[in-house]
């Protein structure tokens, strides 16, 4: 449904977005998750037709951006960072007036009224339908901007931080959206922060200064990265030596303590990839007779993930090691704030859209 390949955007000597390459298949949610200033941004403007690109290219549901962008438009919804609202629009004349630009002239009054009662209903906005958008809150805000990228039916929806400034609340009925929206619609999202993506997206695309570091879904990174199955099982061995009875097992690489507390012990049992040690190691534990605790698999937490691949990748240099701190993308950073349009530069004069 979305296909980049190579796309590269320049702003004079800097590289915002450095031969990108990704793509969506139907129906999937797809996560664009990358620290503030990593080109998220940018790579949705080149993809919804807002700005050109520098090289590459893209197709949304088989129409290049670029030769063909009336027809990759009009079935692309679009959400930016700032909702695109009138301020002296009430909520129901603004999502009025976006039906009338964006529904086909074939479309009657009453069909687009329906249409507009239909998405308010679908962003729980009903209640703020005689409100003016500037009176609104920035959280109804966001979901009146969402309103109007779904007024048409995409096919794609390109979402730029669509929770950003909700209140918990909101970010949980957001997410349920976007996850009910999958299948009907292809929804590509972009965030700085990590529940973001584990919770709504089926995929991941991690970016880092401008650069695409991984494709995949978490748990495929996480295996990835750590090279190794690793679970972590808590027993009561009444003083036996737990670890070296688990080290025995078929498949297993290493066994360290992690936590002890009397006679319960805790253990980080590493095995091979291609092994999954859980039934054996709970089978020792029984014919043992220890008291089994807790088993469960050890994972990466996506901060993990995303934190060793932007570290090895600014660790490997870059090419203006002078235009972003690497401070920047400390643990903290991921977590608060949104994406700052002053830190992407903005297009020349030239490369501006038409009115």
């Amino acid at each position: 449904m979305i296909e980049v390949q190579h796309l590269t955007k320049r702003y004079g000597p800097f590289t915002a977005v450095d031969d990108v390459s990704f793509r969506a298949e139907k129906g999937e949610i797809l996560g664009l998750l990358g620290p503030n200033g990593a080109g998220k941004t940018t790579t949705m403007r080149v993809l919804t037709g807002y700005m050109p690109a520098s090289e590459g290219s893209a197709t949304v549901a088989g129409f290049d951006v670029f030769t063909k962008p009336l027809e990759a438009k009009s079935r692309t919804g679009y959400l930016p960072e700032t909702p695109p609202l009138y301020p002296d629009m009430t909520v129901r004349e603004y999502l009025t007036f976006v039906g009338k630009l964006k529904l086909p002239a074939s479309v009657s009054k009453a069909e687009r009224t329906s249409r507009v009662d239909a998405v308010m209903a679908k962003t729980h906005i009903v209640d703020m339908a005689n409100r003016h958008c500037s009176k609104l809150s920035k959280g109804y805000k966001q979901r009146v901007g969402l309103a109007q990228a779904l007024i048409h039916e995409p096919e794609v929806l390109i979402l730029d931080e669509p929770t950003a400034g909700l209140d918990p609340k909101q970010i949980i009925e957001v997410r349920d959206l976007i996850r009910a929206l999958a299948g009907d619609h292809t929804v590509v999202l972009s965030t700085h922060i990590l529940p973001e993506v584990s919770q709504t997206c089926h995929r991941v695309v991690i970016i880092n200064r401008g650069r695409v570091v991984a494709v995949d879904t978490p748990d495929n990174l996480t295996r990835q990265l750590k090279g190794s199955s690793t679970l972590y099982v808590q027993v009561d061995a009444g003083g036996a030596d737990a670890a070296q009875a688990l080290s025995a097992i078929g498949g297993v690489r290493a066994v360290s303590e992690l936590d002890r507390h009397e006679q319960m012990v805790g253990f980080e049992i590493a095995a091979d990839m291609d092994r999954d040690i859980r039934r054996d190691v709970a089978r020792l534990v029984v014919d043992s007779g220890w008291g089994l605790l807790e088993l469960r698999p050890l994972r990466l937490s996506l901060e993990d993930i995303f934190l060793q691949l932007t570290t090895d990748e600014t660790n490997a240099g870059s090419k203006d090691p002078a235009s972003e701190d690497p401070g920047s993308y400390a643990a903290s950073e991921l977590h608060a704030g949104s994406e700052d349009p002053a830190s992407e530069p903005q297009a020349s004069e030239s490369e501006r859209p038409n009115a």
